[in-house]
């Protein structure tokens, strides 16, 4: 079954797997090298630490039994600075592998968004998709920076340690692992919370910056409107929405402080009491009490780090549930169920032919406890027939179709029924950049970029030369643009071509298209936006390259329109007439009277 378009405000997510741990290796194995050699600075630091507590024993015996203790202390002093810098550059490594695993997450998050299919754009809010990338990518760092792979340091800390309590007073060690372990159980349970708290919190930030995203978009309109204050509003309720599930992770995460706490506390006088019980019954030395203190103070601290680590692997999971959720959706080619054709080969005279065409966009999908509806059609067996070379126009009625025809022919979607043939051959089993390389696209309100003329020109186009830059600029009368900013192509054009007015900007996106020169031009209303003179020249410079190609123009303006080879008109999704201005005027009354109001609909 053919992947169907779709069109909306948003729809209802839905609720996916949740993101697993084997999921977030590959991001880590990127950076192997840097996390071996954390790992085996962990390793020196834990045995570094384990050192200092045996050191501390025999100085306290030495001093017992008035021997010399310098050169054991000189030892200790000498142990502590070299675990304190490892640690450090150990810190440095992991957090610079933090930032490459965000970088990854970041590259492969954008090169997949990038690639969706153009429906997915429809039903998802696009500033939801940037907090994936901007905010969800960045708990990935906090796997790494929080604990994981110094937990491998933390494991041998802990087992070097328990072995050494072991060997100095087994019953002594009993006593503290039974309030260990009662407190370990309590901060998993409390743990495991955390990863769908921080899926919530994060959806609500990805919604907030949507609002975000929405307002910046039309600050013009909704200045003019007055409409800040409503507009505050909306962003506001997203932000708190946020900020309430963040106040519930803080919460699940404050009872794990405490927990660690009680448990240190509980263990440290349980060690104080039994273990001074033990001094004064002849059964240990205060050496060793105290060497066991100071190794029971080294085994919590990774046990400490072992619950930051497996919280922040719960976020991270959350977060990345989010971003697998993108990278889960088939791209465009991924789709594609034909053989792809690595070129298209003209058969017939016959540039784009529709057979039978059917399409609907599709539905959003239904919020919980609501009915599915049902997508209305836009397009209802469409046929017809572009000879290569000629110029037709697509006229007709807002809501025709138009518009959706010329997406079908660039392949944004796909039709429900029938076939759409590119020189013969159907577009569905041409590869999308093969067929693209055919078609230039200008589409309504088309986008100019932020950034310079240049860049904007050279989307397409990137080894043009700034001769060429020019003279596509002189073709669709552009060159003013140049001439004002003493930078010329390197003017900057301010976001959304903010700088430019509505006629260039849509020049702009023209001479953009013209100078890839493809074999066939789609343009979706390109003179809507210009005054009669600059309309005259645009169809001027449209004529001219017009030359050996196929142009599809969509227009609304009768002067666009009246030198057509061919002219389809359309309504309600169906083709009611083809022919020449002459010949459609006698025989399809819509056009009759389009033609009569200049087109002008």
């Amino acid at each position: 079954m053919s992947m169907m378009g779709g069109r909306g405000r948003g729809r209802a997510q839905d609720k996916g797997p949740k993101a697993k741990f084997s999921q977030l290796v590959p991001y880590l194995l990127e950076h192997k090298k840097s996390l071996w050699l954390a790992a085996g600075l962990s390793v020196a630091v834990a045995a570094l630490s384990l050192a200092q507590p045996l050191l501390t024993g025999q100085v306290i015996s030495a001093v017992q039994n008035h021997k010399n203790t310098a050169s054991v202390v000189l030892l200790l002093i000498a142990l502590i600075l070299a675990s304190g810098f490892t640690g450090g550059y150990m810190y440095y490594v992991l957090s610079r592998t933090g930032e490459g695993v965000v970088l990854s997450a970041r590259k492969q998050l954008a090169n997949r968004l990038l690639r969706l299919p153009i429906n997915e754009y429809d039903l998802r809010r696009t500033g939801d998709l940037v907090s994936r990338v901007s905010s969800d990518t960045t708990l990935l760092r906090a796997v790494l920076t929080q604990g994981l792979v110094d937990a491998v340091g933390g494991i041998l800390i802990f087992v070097g340690s328990v072995i050494a309590m072991a060997i100095i007073d087994p019953v002594l060690l009993l006593s503290t692992l039974a309030v260990i372990v009662v407190a370990i159980m309590a901060i998993v349970v409390t743990a495991t919370r955390v990863r769908s708290a921080t899926t919530k919190a994060q959806e609500r930030v990805g919604a907030m910056s949507a609002a975000v995203e929405r307002a910046l978009s039309a600050v013009r309109t909704i200045r003019a409107a007055r409409a800040e204050e409503r507009e505050t509003a909306e962003i506001a309720k997203d932000a708190t929405q946020a900020y309430e599930q963040g106040v519930k992770i803080a919460r699940i995460s404050a009872w794990i402080t405490p927990i660690a706490g009680i448990a240190m506390n509980g263990a440290f006088i349980v060690v104080l009491g039994v273990g001074g019980y033990r001094v004064a019954t002849g059964a240990t030395t205060v050496a060793n009490l105290v060497t066991f203190i100071l190794l029971l103070f080294l085994m919590i601290r990774p046990i400490g780090s072992a619950f930051g680590a497996y919280t922040s692997v719960q976020s991270a999971l959350g977060a990345l549930a989010r971003i697998q959720e993108i990278i889960d959706v088939p791209t465009e080619d991924e789709l594609s169920a034909a053989p792809q054709a690595a070129k298209a080969t003209p058969v017939n005279d016959i540039a784009i032919e529709f057979e039978a065409v059917d399409f609907a966009y599709a539905a959003p999908v239904a919020a919980e406890g609501q009915e599915p509806s049902v997508a209305p059609a836009v397009l209802q067996g469409v046929s017809f027939k572009i000879q290569r070379g000629t110029r037709v126009a697509i006229v007709g009625p807002s809501g025709a179709g138009k518009s959706t025809t010329l997406s079908l022919i660039e392949r944004f979607y796909e039709p429900s029924a029938g076939r759409i043939l590119l020189d013969g051959q159907p577009v569905a089993e041409l590869d999308r950049a093969v067929l693209r390389a055919q078609l230039g696209y200008v589409e309504q309100d088309a986008p100019v970029l932020a950034g310079s003329i240049r860049a904007n020109l050279m989307i397409g186009s990137p080894n043009a030369s700034d001769e060429e830059l020019s003279q596509v600029l002189e073709q669709v009368n552009l060159t003013e643009v140049l001439e004002r900013d003493e930078r010329g192509l390197d003017a900057e054009v301010g976001e959304n071509g903010i700088m430019l007015s509505g006629g260039e900007r849509q020049r702009l996106a023209i001479a953009r298209t013209l100078l890839a020169a493809p074999p066939i031009l789609l343009l979706d209303e390109s003179t809507s936006s210009l005054d009669g003179l600059n309309e005259q020249r645009m169809r001027e410079a449209i004529d001219a390259v017009a030359k050996n190609r196929t142009l599809i123009v969509i227009a609304h303006r009768l002067s666009t329109v009246v030198d057509s080879d061919q002219i389809i008109v359309m309504e309600n999704g169906t083709v009611i007439g083809t022919g020449t201005h002459s010949e459609l005027v006698k025989s399809t009354p819509l056009y009759k009277d389009l033609a009569k109001h200049q087109l002008l609909v």
